[in-house]
């Protein structure tokens, strides 16, 4: 099937479902899937639902904001705080899931609320080759993935996106704020905002590509194998430290392997590898 053909299957999915409230967060995935159910679906039958807690950077909030202005597409923000989460806070490996079930209920209620009859979330099967079981609460709740569904990949996301004009297209890969944890650090308001600021700070000095991975008081930064010899040059390295040093952190210190997606993932696997069954993965 080539990409002509699953857009068509995409628009048909979305338009099947009648009405639909997407779980937007502004990045790649959700943005491309957002765009298509407004062009397919009447505007009062889509809805996007931004979640607002303190694990996602204000500079996102502000572009999924504009984006739907910009659009003329509803948009609202889910109250919902995943830090109520004994699980979340206390970043078990299954701190994904608490996050994903309590925000996903949240916007089944909004769009009820709305009159919208189905809820959907942006994965694509890239996302299921990684350990993500957040996408098992979704499929508890009997949350749509259009993308999944239409079998496409995110380089066929970000092509598809340049396709149709979408500002996200060459965006870089996003997570949460809290997937900056090494597992079983708490996790707190006041560490998630003074990671924020780090990150933004490293964002506004051209590293678009980044990570601050949070190791207790170290802060361990990760960036493409291509940008390392930039941001460890005198200038730039010691900005960087003396405003990491303000945030708080004791430790500054870069990662020789560069940015790698889902980085964190490595220490279950580690310790599945020294202690086999003590991790319990659900499947996604």
């Amino acid at each position: 099937m080539d990409l002509t053909e699953k857009k068509e299957k995409l628009e048909e999915y979305i338009r099947s479902l009648g009405s639909l409230a997407v779980g937007f967060s502004g990045g790649v995935d959700s943005t491309l899937l957002l765009a298509v159910a407004a062009e397919v679906l009447p505007r009062d039958k889509v809805l996007a639902v931004t979640g607002s807690d303190a694990s996602v950077p204000r500079r996102e909030l502000k572009e999924a904001e504009t984006f739907c202005k910009e659009r003329g597409i509803r948009h609202v923000y889910a109250q919902f705080d995943p830090l109520r989460e004994e699980g979340y806070r206390n970043n078990s490996p299954e701190r994904c899931f608490f996050c994903k079930s309590g925000l996903f209920t949240e916007i089944q209620r909004i769009a009820k609320e709305y009159g919208i009859e189905y809820t959907a979330e942006g994965s694509n099967l890239d996302d299921l080759g990684d350990y993500r079981p957040g996408l098992k609460a979704a499929a508890q709740l009997g949350v749509k993935c259009p993308l999944r569904e239409a079998g496409l990949h995110k380089n066929e996301i970000r092509e598809l996106s340049r396709e149709m004009g979408l500002p996200t297209w060459s965006k870089p890969a996003y997570a949460c704020l809290a997937s900056r944890f090494v597992y079983g650090e708490q996790i707190t308001r006041e560490k998630l905002e003074r990671l924020d600021q780090a990150e933004q700070f490293l964002i506004e000095q051209g590293f678009l590509q980044e990570r601050v991975r949070i190791h207790g008081n170290l802060a361990r930064i990760e960036v493409p194998p291509e940008d390392i010899e930039r941001i460890a040059a005198g200038p730039v390295r010691e900005k960087i430290w003396q405003k990491l040093r303000e945030l708080g952190f004791l430790y500054v210190s870069l990662d020789l392997g560069g940015y790698r997606m889902g980085s964190m993932n490595a220490t279950l696997n580690q310790t599945q590898n020294q202690n086999p069954g003590d991790v319990d993965i659900p499947t996604t």
